[in-house]
Protein backbone atom coordinates (compact mmCIF):
# COMPACT_ATOMS: atom_id res chain seq x y z
CA UNK A 1 0.00 0.00 0.00
CA UNK A 2 1.34 3.50 -0.90
CA UNK A 3 0.21 6.65 1.17
CA UNK A 4 0.40 9.85 -1.99
CA UNK A 5 -0.85 13.01 -2.26
CA UNK A 6 -4.77 12.57 -3.73
CA UNK A 7 -4.74 13.63 -7.51
CA UNK A 8 -7.58 15.16 -9.54
CA UNK A 9 -7.98 11.69 -10.90
CA UNK A 10 -8.61 10.44 -7.34
CA UNK A 11 -11.94 12.09 -6.73
CA UNK A 12 -14.57 9.58 -7.69
CA UNK A 13 -12.36 7.09 -5.75
CA UNK A 14 -12.35 9.18 -2.67
CA UNK A 15 -15.69 9.84 -2.48
CA UNK A 16 -16.86 6.34 -3.33
CA UNK A 17 -14.58 5.37 0.28
CA UNK A 18 -16.13 8.73 1.95
CA UNK A 19 -19.86 7.63 1.00
CA UNK A 20 -19.34 3.92 1.58
CA UNK A 21 -17.61 4.79 4.94
CA UNK A 22 -20.85 6.97 6.17
CA UNK A 23 -23.13 4.70 5.15
CA UNK A 24 -21.38 1.96 7.24
CA UNK A 25 -20.36 3.69 10.00
CA UNK A 26 -23.19 6.35 10.72
CA UNK A 27 -26.11 3.79 9.96
CA UNK A 28 -27.37 4.27 13.57
CA UNK A 29 -26.71 7.90 13.67
CA UNK A 30 -28.18 9.25 10.89
CA UNK A 31 -31.21 8.47 9.26
CA UNK A 32 -31.02 5.20 6.80
CA UNK A 33 -32.98 7.57 3.68
CA UNK A 34 -30.47 10.35 4.24
CA UNK A 35 -27.40 7.78 4.18
CA UNK A 36 -29.09 5.48 0.92
CA UNK A 37 -28.80 8.56 -0.99
CA UNK A 38 -25.71 9.53 -0.71
CA UNK A 39 -23.56 9.61 -4.51
CA UNK A 40 -19.89 9.17 -4.64
CA UNK A 41 -20.15 11.18 -8.01
CA UNK A 42 -22.53 14.04 -6.53
CA UNK A 43 -19.70 14.06 -3.97
CA UNK A 44 -16.62 13.86 -5.95
CA UNK A 45 -17.29 17.29 -7.76
CA UNK A 46 -16.33 19.01 -4.39
CA UNK A 47 -13.17 17.95 -3.92
CA UNK A 48 -10.27 20.17 -5.20
CA UNK A 49 -6.59 17.81 -5.40
CA UNK A 50 -5.12 20.08 -7.66
CA UNK A 51 -3.53 22.67 -5.53
CA UNK A 52 -0.39 22.39 -2.99
CA UNK A 53 -0.92 25.14 -1.06
CA UNK A 54 -0.38 25.00 2.52
CA UNK A 55 -3.48 26.90 3.63
CA UNK A 56 -5.70 24.99 2.11
CA UNK A 57 -7.34 21.43 2.69
CA UNK A 58 -4.83 18.72 1.96
CA UNK A 59 -5.64 15.00 1.43
CA UNK A 60 -3.27 12.36 1.45
CA UNK A 61 -4.70 8.72 0.30
CA UNK A 62 -3.88 5.09 0.84
CA UNK A 63 -4.21 3.45 -2.65
CA UNK A 64 -2.35 0.19 -4.13
CA UNK A 65 -2.65 0.54 -7.74
CA UNK A 66 -5.95 2.66 -9.15
CA UNK A 67 -7.48 1.23 -5.90
CA UNK A 68 -8.34 3.74 -3.27
CA UNK A 69 -8.48 2.32 0.21
CA UNK A 70 -8.47 5.30 2.53
CA UNK A 71 -7.98 9.01 2.66
CA UNK A 72 -6.94 11.85 5.12
CA UNK A 73 -7.56 15.46 4.63
CA UNK A 74 -5.68 18.10 7.00
CA UNK A 75 -5.35 21.93 7.07
CA UNK A 76 -5.28 25.10 9.44
CA UNK A 77 -7.48 24.72 11.85
CA UNK A 78 -11.36 26.44 10.57
CA UNK A 79 -11.91 27.02 14.40
CA UNK A 80 -11.66 30.81 16.07
CA UNK A 81 -10.56 29.78 19.62
CA UNK A 82 -7.60 27.49 18.28
CA UNK A 83 -5.92 29.01 15.26
CA UNK A 84 -2.43 28.02 15.52
CA UNK A 85 -3.82 24.16 16.01
CA UNK A 86 -3.59 22.01 12.63
CA UNK A 87 -6.92 20.36 11.64
CA UNK A 88 -8.06 16.98 10.63
CA UNK A 89 -10.88 17.46 8.48
CA UNK A 90 -11.38 14.13 7.39
CA UNK A 91 -10.11 10.25 7.93
CA UNK A 92 -12.61 7.41 5.95
CA UNK A 93 -11.34 4.39 4.96
CA UNK A 94 -12.90 1.43 3.37
CA UNK A 95 -14.79 -0.37 5.90
CA UNK A 96 -14.23 -3.69 3.28
CA UNK A 97 -10.23 -2.94 5.02
CA UNK A 98 -11.30 -1.62 8.58
CA UNK A 99 -8.99 -3.43 11.05
CA UNK A 100 -6.10 -3.27 8.29
CA UNK A 101 -3.68 -0.58 9.76
CA UNK A 102 -4.77 1.74 7.46
CA UNK A 103 -6.62 4.21 9.45
CA UNK A 104 -3.14 4.16 11.72
CA UNK A 105 -0.98 4.77 8.45
CA UNK A 106 -3.11 7.59 7.42
CA UNK A 107 -3.41 9.30 11.22
CA UNK A 108 0.70 9.21 11.25
CA UNK A 109 0.63 10.66 7.97
CA UNK A 110 -1.22 13.10 8.69
CA UNK A 111 0.75 14.50 11.78
CA UNK A 112 3.61 13.93 10.29
CA UNK A 113 2.15 16.74 7.45
CA UNK A 114 0.37 18.95 10.13
CA UNK A 115 3.55 18.64 12.08
CA UNK A 116 5.63 19.70 9.00
CA UNK A 117 3.21 22.40 8.46
CA UNK A 118 4.86 23.85 11.79
CA UNK A 119 1.64 22.97 13.82
CA UNK A 120 2.01 21.57 17.81
CA UNK A 121 -1.26 20.94 18.13
CA UNK A 122 -4.48 19.46 16.29
CA UNK A 123 -8.19 18.85 16.37
CA UNK A 124 -10.64 17.03 14.54
CA UNK A 125 -14.61 17.20 15.15
CA UNK A 126 -16.33 13.94 15.46
CA UNK A 127 -19.99 12.77 15.57
CA UNK A 128 -21.11 11.96 18.59
CA UNK A 129 -22.06 8.74 19.01
CA UNK A 130 -19.11 7.33 16.82
CA UNK A 131 -17.97 5.16 19.35
CA UNK A 132 -15.56 2.94 16.72
CA UNK A 133 -14.56 6.15 15.88
CA UNK A 134 -13.72 7.53 19.20
CA UNK A 135 -11.77 4.40 20.82
CA UNK A 136 -9.41 4.85 17.21
CA UNK A 137 -8.71 8.40 17.95
CA UNK A 138 -8.43 7.70 21.90
CA UNK A 139 -5.49 5.04 20.76
CA UNK A 140 -3.65 7.80 19.07
CA UNK A 141 -3.50 10.32 21.80
CA UNK A 142 -7.08 12.02 21.16
CA UNK A 143 -8.75 13.54 24.05
CA UNK A 144 -12.25 15.71 24.40
CA UNK A 145 -11.83 19.31 25.29
CA UNK A 146 -15.61 19.92 26.03
CA UNK A 147 -16.68 21.65 23.47
CA UNK A 148 -19.28 20.51 20.87
CA UNK A 149 -21.60 22.34 18.10
CA UNK A 150 -24.48 21.83 15.63
CA UNK A 151 -22.88 21.37 11.76
CA UNK A 152 -24.56 21.22 8.43
CA UNK A 153 -22.95 18.77 6.38
CA UNK A 154 -24.01 17.33 2.77
CA UNK A 155 -27.22 19.12 4.10
CA UNK A 156 -28.03 17.29 7.32
CA UNK A 157 -27.46 19.22 10.50
CA UNK A 158 -25.38 16.92 13.09
CA UNK A 159 -24.25 16.80 16.48
CA UNK A 160 -20.35 16.73 16.82
CA UNK A 161 -17.62 17.00 20.03
CA UNK A 162 -14.21 18.19 19.21
CA UNK A 163 -10.95 16.28 20.22
CA UNK A 164 -7.62 18.00 20.55
CA UNK A 165 -3.41 16.02 20.81
CA UNK A 166 -0.47 17.33 20.91
CA UNK A 167 1.79 16.53 18.21
CA UNK A 168 4.64 14.59 18.45
CA UNK A 169 8.10 16.45 18.02
CA UNK A 170 9.53 12.93 16.93
CA UNK A 171 7.56 13.54 14.26
CA UNK A 172 9.22 16.83 12.78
Amino acid sequence: MLLRPAEPADAVAVARVHVYSWQVAYRDLLPAEYLNQLNPEDRAQRYDFSHQDSHKPYTIVAAEGSEIYGFATTAPSRDSDLPQHGELQALYVDPEHWGCRIGAALIAASRARLVQQGFRSALLWLLVGNRRAARFYEIDQWHPDGQQRSDTIWGITIEEVRYCTELDRNER
